[in-house]
Formats: structure tokens, C-alpha cells, sequence
């Protein structure tokens, strides 16, 4: 192709192309990384207990166990994240309370959870083992996690856990953004819809991410 002759199949190919099968180019270092476990709450995990439990996350307690328990062993630091009531819910994005993913017509109100921020059991945080509570989606917003980080001498993350398309991507668009390297895991991150996962992933892996199943992460550290 020349320069200022493409042609719009062309352009749409290498998009394509991209979305499917891209690759970010960093290396992985262990040394230089950290496991965030995003959102492995009761809310999220807990079967049968809310509106916002996520399934697919449950299925996928045993992958996820078995990566924190790997890290931990590799002594690569493991951050939880948990939403959580967080300085009486006055640092909330404003408009969030407008959005239909709070299911204003359950009776069933939002702030009847998410106040302890309980990690599932399965995967409870050793005692010295950071848990951030976070009061919207991203990790970054509006929390000490990148202090952490820098501190930890760690510009990778590695990102398992729920919702793949909201907490889990928002969370590596944001660590994007602040220049880390973000290795996001294809099936140890889970949403509510399955059908949302693979276009979620696509995004990811040509613009924010180097995607890898669990395997791979592991074999990696």
C-alpha cells in the first residue's frame, strides 16, 4: 500500500485485523508486575443474592484462585478492589444514579448492597494484602492506586476479575492512560451478558492491552 492510497476495504482489513488478532509488542517482566482482582465480591459472586451477580464470575472462581495463588508464590503483589460505601457516597460520579444499570424499576435499591465491600470468600486477601474500595467503576478514579503502584516499583498490571466491560476495561483504559503496560485476562475476567465479552476483548487487544487466557499469565511468570 502506498501512502494516501488506501482503499476502504484496506483500512477495514487492518482494523479487522487488529481487533482480532493483534498483540501489544511490550515484554513481561514479573518483577515489574502486579495482580489487580477486580470486584471478586459478594455482590458480584454471591449466587442468587442480587441483581448485579455476574455468573460467568462465579464459574470462574477456580482460574482466578489458582492465578492469586501463583502471583503469590511468584511474590507478584496481589491489590483487590471492592465497590464500596466510600465517604458517604459523596465522591460518585454525579450522573451516575441515571443510569439503567442500577434497575431503578427492582424494588431492590442499589445501596441495599455494596456497603461492606466483602471480598467472595474463596478468594479472601491475605492480612497483608491491599484491598482498595473504590467508588466507581475504573480503580484509578478517585483512589491511591497509582501511589501504590509507583511505590511498588510496578509499571505492568495484570487485571482479572468482573465486569469485563465495565470495572475490569475501565480500569485498564485508565492504567492505559497513566502509561503502565496492562495485561488483561481473557478468561479470568467475566460480564453479565457473555455476549459482551469478545467485543470487549477486541477493544482491548488493539487499543489498551496485551490480551492472554490465564495459562499464558502464568507461564509468563
Amino acid at each position: 500500500m502506498i501512502e494516501g492510497q488506501y482503499t476502504e476495504q484496506e483500512v477495514l482489513n487492518l482494523a479487522k485485523r487488529a481487533y482480532a488478532e493483534g498483540s501489544a509488542s511490550f515484554a513481561i517482566s514479573r518483577a515489574e508486575c502486579a495482580l489487580l482482582v477486580i470486584d471478586m465480591q459478594d455482590e458480584f459472586i454471591k449466587p442468587h443474592w442480587t441483581p448485579f451477580w455476574v455468573p460467568e464470575a462465579t464459574k470462574q472462581v477456580p482460574r482466578i484462585k489458582r492465578l492469586i495463588e501463583h502471583c503469590r508464590a511468584r511474590e507478584v503483589p496481589i491489590i483487590f478492589t471492592a465497590f464500596a460505601m466510600t465517604h458517604q457516597y459523596h465522591d460518585r460520579p454525579a450522573s451516575g444514579a441515571f443510569m439503567p444499570n442500577r434497575y431503578p424499576e427492582l424494588s431492590t435499591q442499589e445501596f441495599s448492597f455494596f456497603k461492606e465491600g466483602r471480598i467472595w470468600n474463596e478468594l479472601a486477601p491475605l492480612p497483608d494484602e491491599i484491598v482498595i474500595y473504590k467508588p466507581s467503576y475504573g480503580a484509578f478514579y478517585d483512589t491511591p492506586l497509582e501511589t501504590i503502584l509507583r511505590n511498588l516499583g510496578k509499571d505492568t498490571v495484570i487485571i482479572c476479575g468482573t465486569l469485563t466491560n465495565y470495572c475490569c476495561g475501565m480500569t485498564a483504559r485508565q492504567a492505559y492512560e497513566r502509561g503502565f503496560k496492562v495485561v488483561f485476562g481473557s478468561d479470568v475476567t467475566a460480564t453479565d451478558d457473555p455476549d459482551m465479552q469478545e467485543p470487549e476483548l477486541k477493544v482491548l487487544r488493539k487499543g489498551f492491552a496485551k490480551v492472554l487466557t490465564a495459562d499464558e499469565i502464568i507461564s509468563l511468570l
